[in-house]
């Protein structure tokens, strides 16, 4: 091994041991939620660089200022029959959020349906609501199937999967700032093979708990699980096959409808119970 080289592994073997500790000391395990039914226990990792409580101010704010520039182009809840749907749906998906976390049933929620031909539907950290008309308009979803979106959307703010996918892409870009450094080498080509073997896959693995997770919201809501799988067979002829953007990141249409169809009949049971007591 020539002095040259020597001196560029040294350096090399630095940069990742900064990274993994960095990586180490950067994260913290947590569980955001309790598993549920259908059993939800991965443990997370999230950065102190991405505290929960700034995030949630950051959300907020930005939230308010897409209503209040929805309301300037009069986009905002102009249908008051859709509006007064979505947030009933809403409100009892809602109220069963405690089996999943019980401190969320005191976020300051909001929802609202938004103007726009896109087929979408979002929740921000900390449980602000947003519904699309172009979900409604064309997906033409039943009840039961816009409680399988809505639980969705609420299952990915109530396991903090936008801290938890910020915190990765700050420790993999800072790591990656320092075997830039250390090697003289452009990140470019590392950047998007990190996208492909680390953020990706951890963006399915977001998807399919959202998706295990919204169905068992929407049983204990006293909406039919099996919904979830008409609602993705319809948003998939919508789109010649081919998911809506937001949920788009998982594995297949096959994979996901085995997996929806089989949570669904495990939280069966709840939904009876639910039925039971109206």
């Amino acid at each position: 091994m020539n002095t040259g080289f020597r001196t560029v592994w040294r350096k090399l073997l630095g940069a990742i041991a900064v990274a993994g500790t960095m990586a180490v000391t950067g994260c913290a395990s947590v569980q955001t939620t309790q598993s549920g039914t259908v059993g939800v226990e991965r443990t997370q990792y999230m950065s102190s660089m991405v505290p929960e409580k700034e995030l949630e101010q950051e959300a907020n704010q930005q939230y308010s200022d897409l209503i209040q520039q929805a309301k300037a182009q009069g986009a905002l809840d102009r249908n008051a029959d859709q509006v007064s749907r979505v947030r009933a749906i809403s409100k009892r998906l809602i109220a069963q959020v405690g089996a999943f976390r019980p401190d969320a049933a005191n976020w300051a929620w909001e929802v609202h349906v938004l103007s726009s031909d896109e087929v979408n539907a979002w929740c921000m950290p900390g449980g602000k609501i947003a519904v699309y008309t172009g979900l409604l308009t064309q997906i033409k979803p039943t009840d039961a199937e816009l409680a399988a979106v809505m639980g969705h959307e609420i299952a990915h703010a109530l396991r903090e999967h936008a801290r938890e996918r910020m915190s990765q892409q700050m420790v993999t870009n800072v790591g990656l700032s320092v075997l830039s450094i250390a090697t003289g080498v452009s990140t470019d080509l590392g950047s998007k093979l990190t996208d492909v073997m680390f953020t990706l896959p951890n963006s399915r693995t977001h998807e399919s708990e959202a998706d295990m997770m919204g169905v068992e919201l929407a049983a204990r809501a006293g909406y039919d699980p099996r919904a979830a799988v008409t609602l993705w067979q319809k948003m998939g002829a919508a789109s010649n096959g081919a998911p809506p953007e937001f949920l788009s990141t998982h594995p297949s249409a096959a994979t996901r409808i085995s997996e929806l169809q089989a949570a669904s009949e495990r939280v069966m049971p709840l939904y009876e119970q639910a039925k039971g007591k109206k």
